[in-house]
């Protein structure tokens, strides 16, 4: 528990921890939608719900957009982004060759 000498240091301790945990919040969300946008066009397809494959320029940017994050992860040595994007690519992988494979 931190004590608090006034009301302003509550204030500048509450607005430091808010932005530090918006900025990892964002980030993860990021990661999260990047990693999910394919999701959902390789899922309807593998079900035979559509016969149609994501469009491929999606699919590019959603890659290269994920390549620059892990090498964004590798340089600042954050082991829980780099095995989360590890995980995402294993992910959109094995989801891409269900779908060509079948």
């Amino acid at each position: 528990m931190q004590n608090f000498k006034s009301f302003k240091d509550f204030q500048e301790y509450i607005a430091k921890r808010f932005t530090h945990v918006s900025q990892e919040t964002f980030g993860w969300l990021a990661i999260i939608v990047l990693h999910t946008s394919t999701l959902p066009s390789l899922l309807a397809l593998m079900s035979g719900l559509t016969d149609r494959v994501p469009p491929v320029d999606m699919v590019i940017l959603v890659w290269t957009a994920l390549t620059l994050l892990f090498i964004r992860s590798a340089i600042q040595k954050d082991m829980l982004n780099l095995v989360t994007n590890g995980l995402g690519f294993i992910f959109q992988a094995a989801l891409l060759a269900l779908v060509f494979l079948k």
